[in-house]
């Protein structure tokens, strides 16, 4: 069953590097519906594979000079915050709640990743955290400044939350309010989310260990799997337009939702 779990985890660890919300939203119903795996300690293996997958892909994105370092701190601080709160309160819930709330979720990426706009959309500079990258693929630069950055502080404090709750990275909210509230390029926001989910799953990942929520015999083959995934989507995600992906991702998020749901309801 290791094999299985590492193979599972190479799929989504590269899936979620390349769009940047982190592999849990996958990885929580499938160790669930393929193996059996009690939805907390899926969450728990989720957090590893999260860490993992923001340690592979968020070393690529820095190192190509598309995360917004700067930015990542200042958000950070909310996000953790959230991260703690999400994970105590996750402890406490039946797994039937949590299964409910978790298809919500699904439902709410599947609507804001419809809405996330394109790579060639303009970037603009505002005198708030300006800063460039190259684009990897047509070698222009693009500079780019914050929008609205109390409103993201705000939003970050609520991926946080889920993340902490439910495992599967920040990064479902934090791509989808960087572009649209506050004006990144989507490939900014996507690195810089890759940068920061790490270190949000870390702390969340804490209360899971100490409840007894991490098998290794899960964990494990799982993080190895998603950390070389996400190495490889993190060079993909670069270099290739993400529609057909999205779309994709999209139809088995919307399957998965379902899954979670039905289990919610008839227990």
């Amino acid at each position: 069953m290791e094999l299985l779990i590492f193979g599972l985890g190479l799929l989504v660890g590269g899936l979620g590097a390349m769009l940047g919300i982190g592999g849990g939203v996958l990885l929580v119903p499938l160790l669930m519906g393929v193996f059996g795996v009690p939805i907390k300690v899926a969450i728990g293996a989720s957090i590893v594979s999260v860490i993992a997958t923001s340690s592979a892909a968020g070393a690529v994105y820095v190192g190509g000079g598309m995360s917004h370092t700067r930015l990542s701190m200042v958000l950070e601080i909310a996000t953790t915050l959230g991260a703690l709160a999400g994970g105590i309160t996750a402890v406490f819930l039946s797994p039937r709640l949590l299964q409910g709330i978790f298809g919500l979720i699904l439902g709410y990426v599947v609507y804001s990743m419809r809405h996330l706009p394109r790579d060639e959309r303009i970037a603009q500079t505002t005198g708030v955290l300006d800063t460039a990258y190259t684009d990897p693929v047509s070698g222009a630069e693009v500079r780019y400044g914050v929008r609205s950055l109390p409103a993201g502080m705000g939003a970050s404090f609520i991926a946080g939350n889920i993340s902490g709750l439910l495992g599967i990275g920040g990064g479902i909210i934090k791509v989808p309010i960087m572009t649209l509230l506050m004006g990144m390029p989507l490939r900014a926001a996507i690195a810089t989310s890759n940068f920061m989910i790490g270190i949000t799953a870390a702390t969340s990942a804490v209360i899971y260990y100490q409840h007894g929520y991490v098998d290794p015999r899960i964990a494990i083959p799982t993080a190895l799997g998603v950390l070389i995934g996400a190495q490889v989507g993190s060079r993909l995600g670069g270099r290739f337009r993400t529609a057909t992906l999205k779309t994709l991702f999209q139809g088995l998020l919307v399957i998965f939702a379902l899954q979670m749901l039905f289990q919610a309801v008839i227990g």
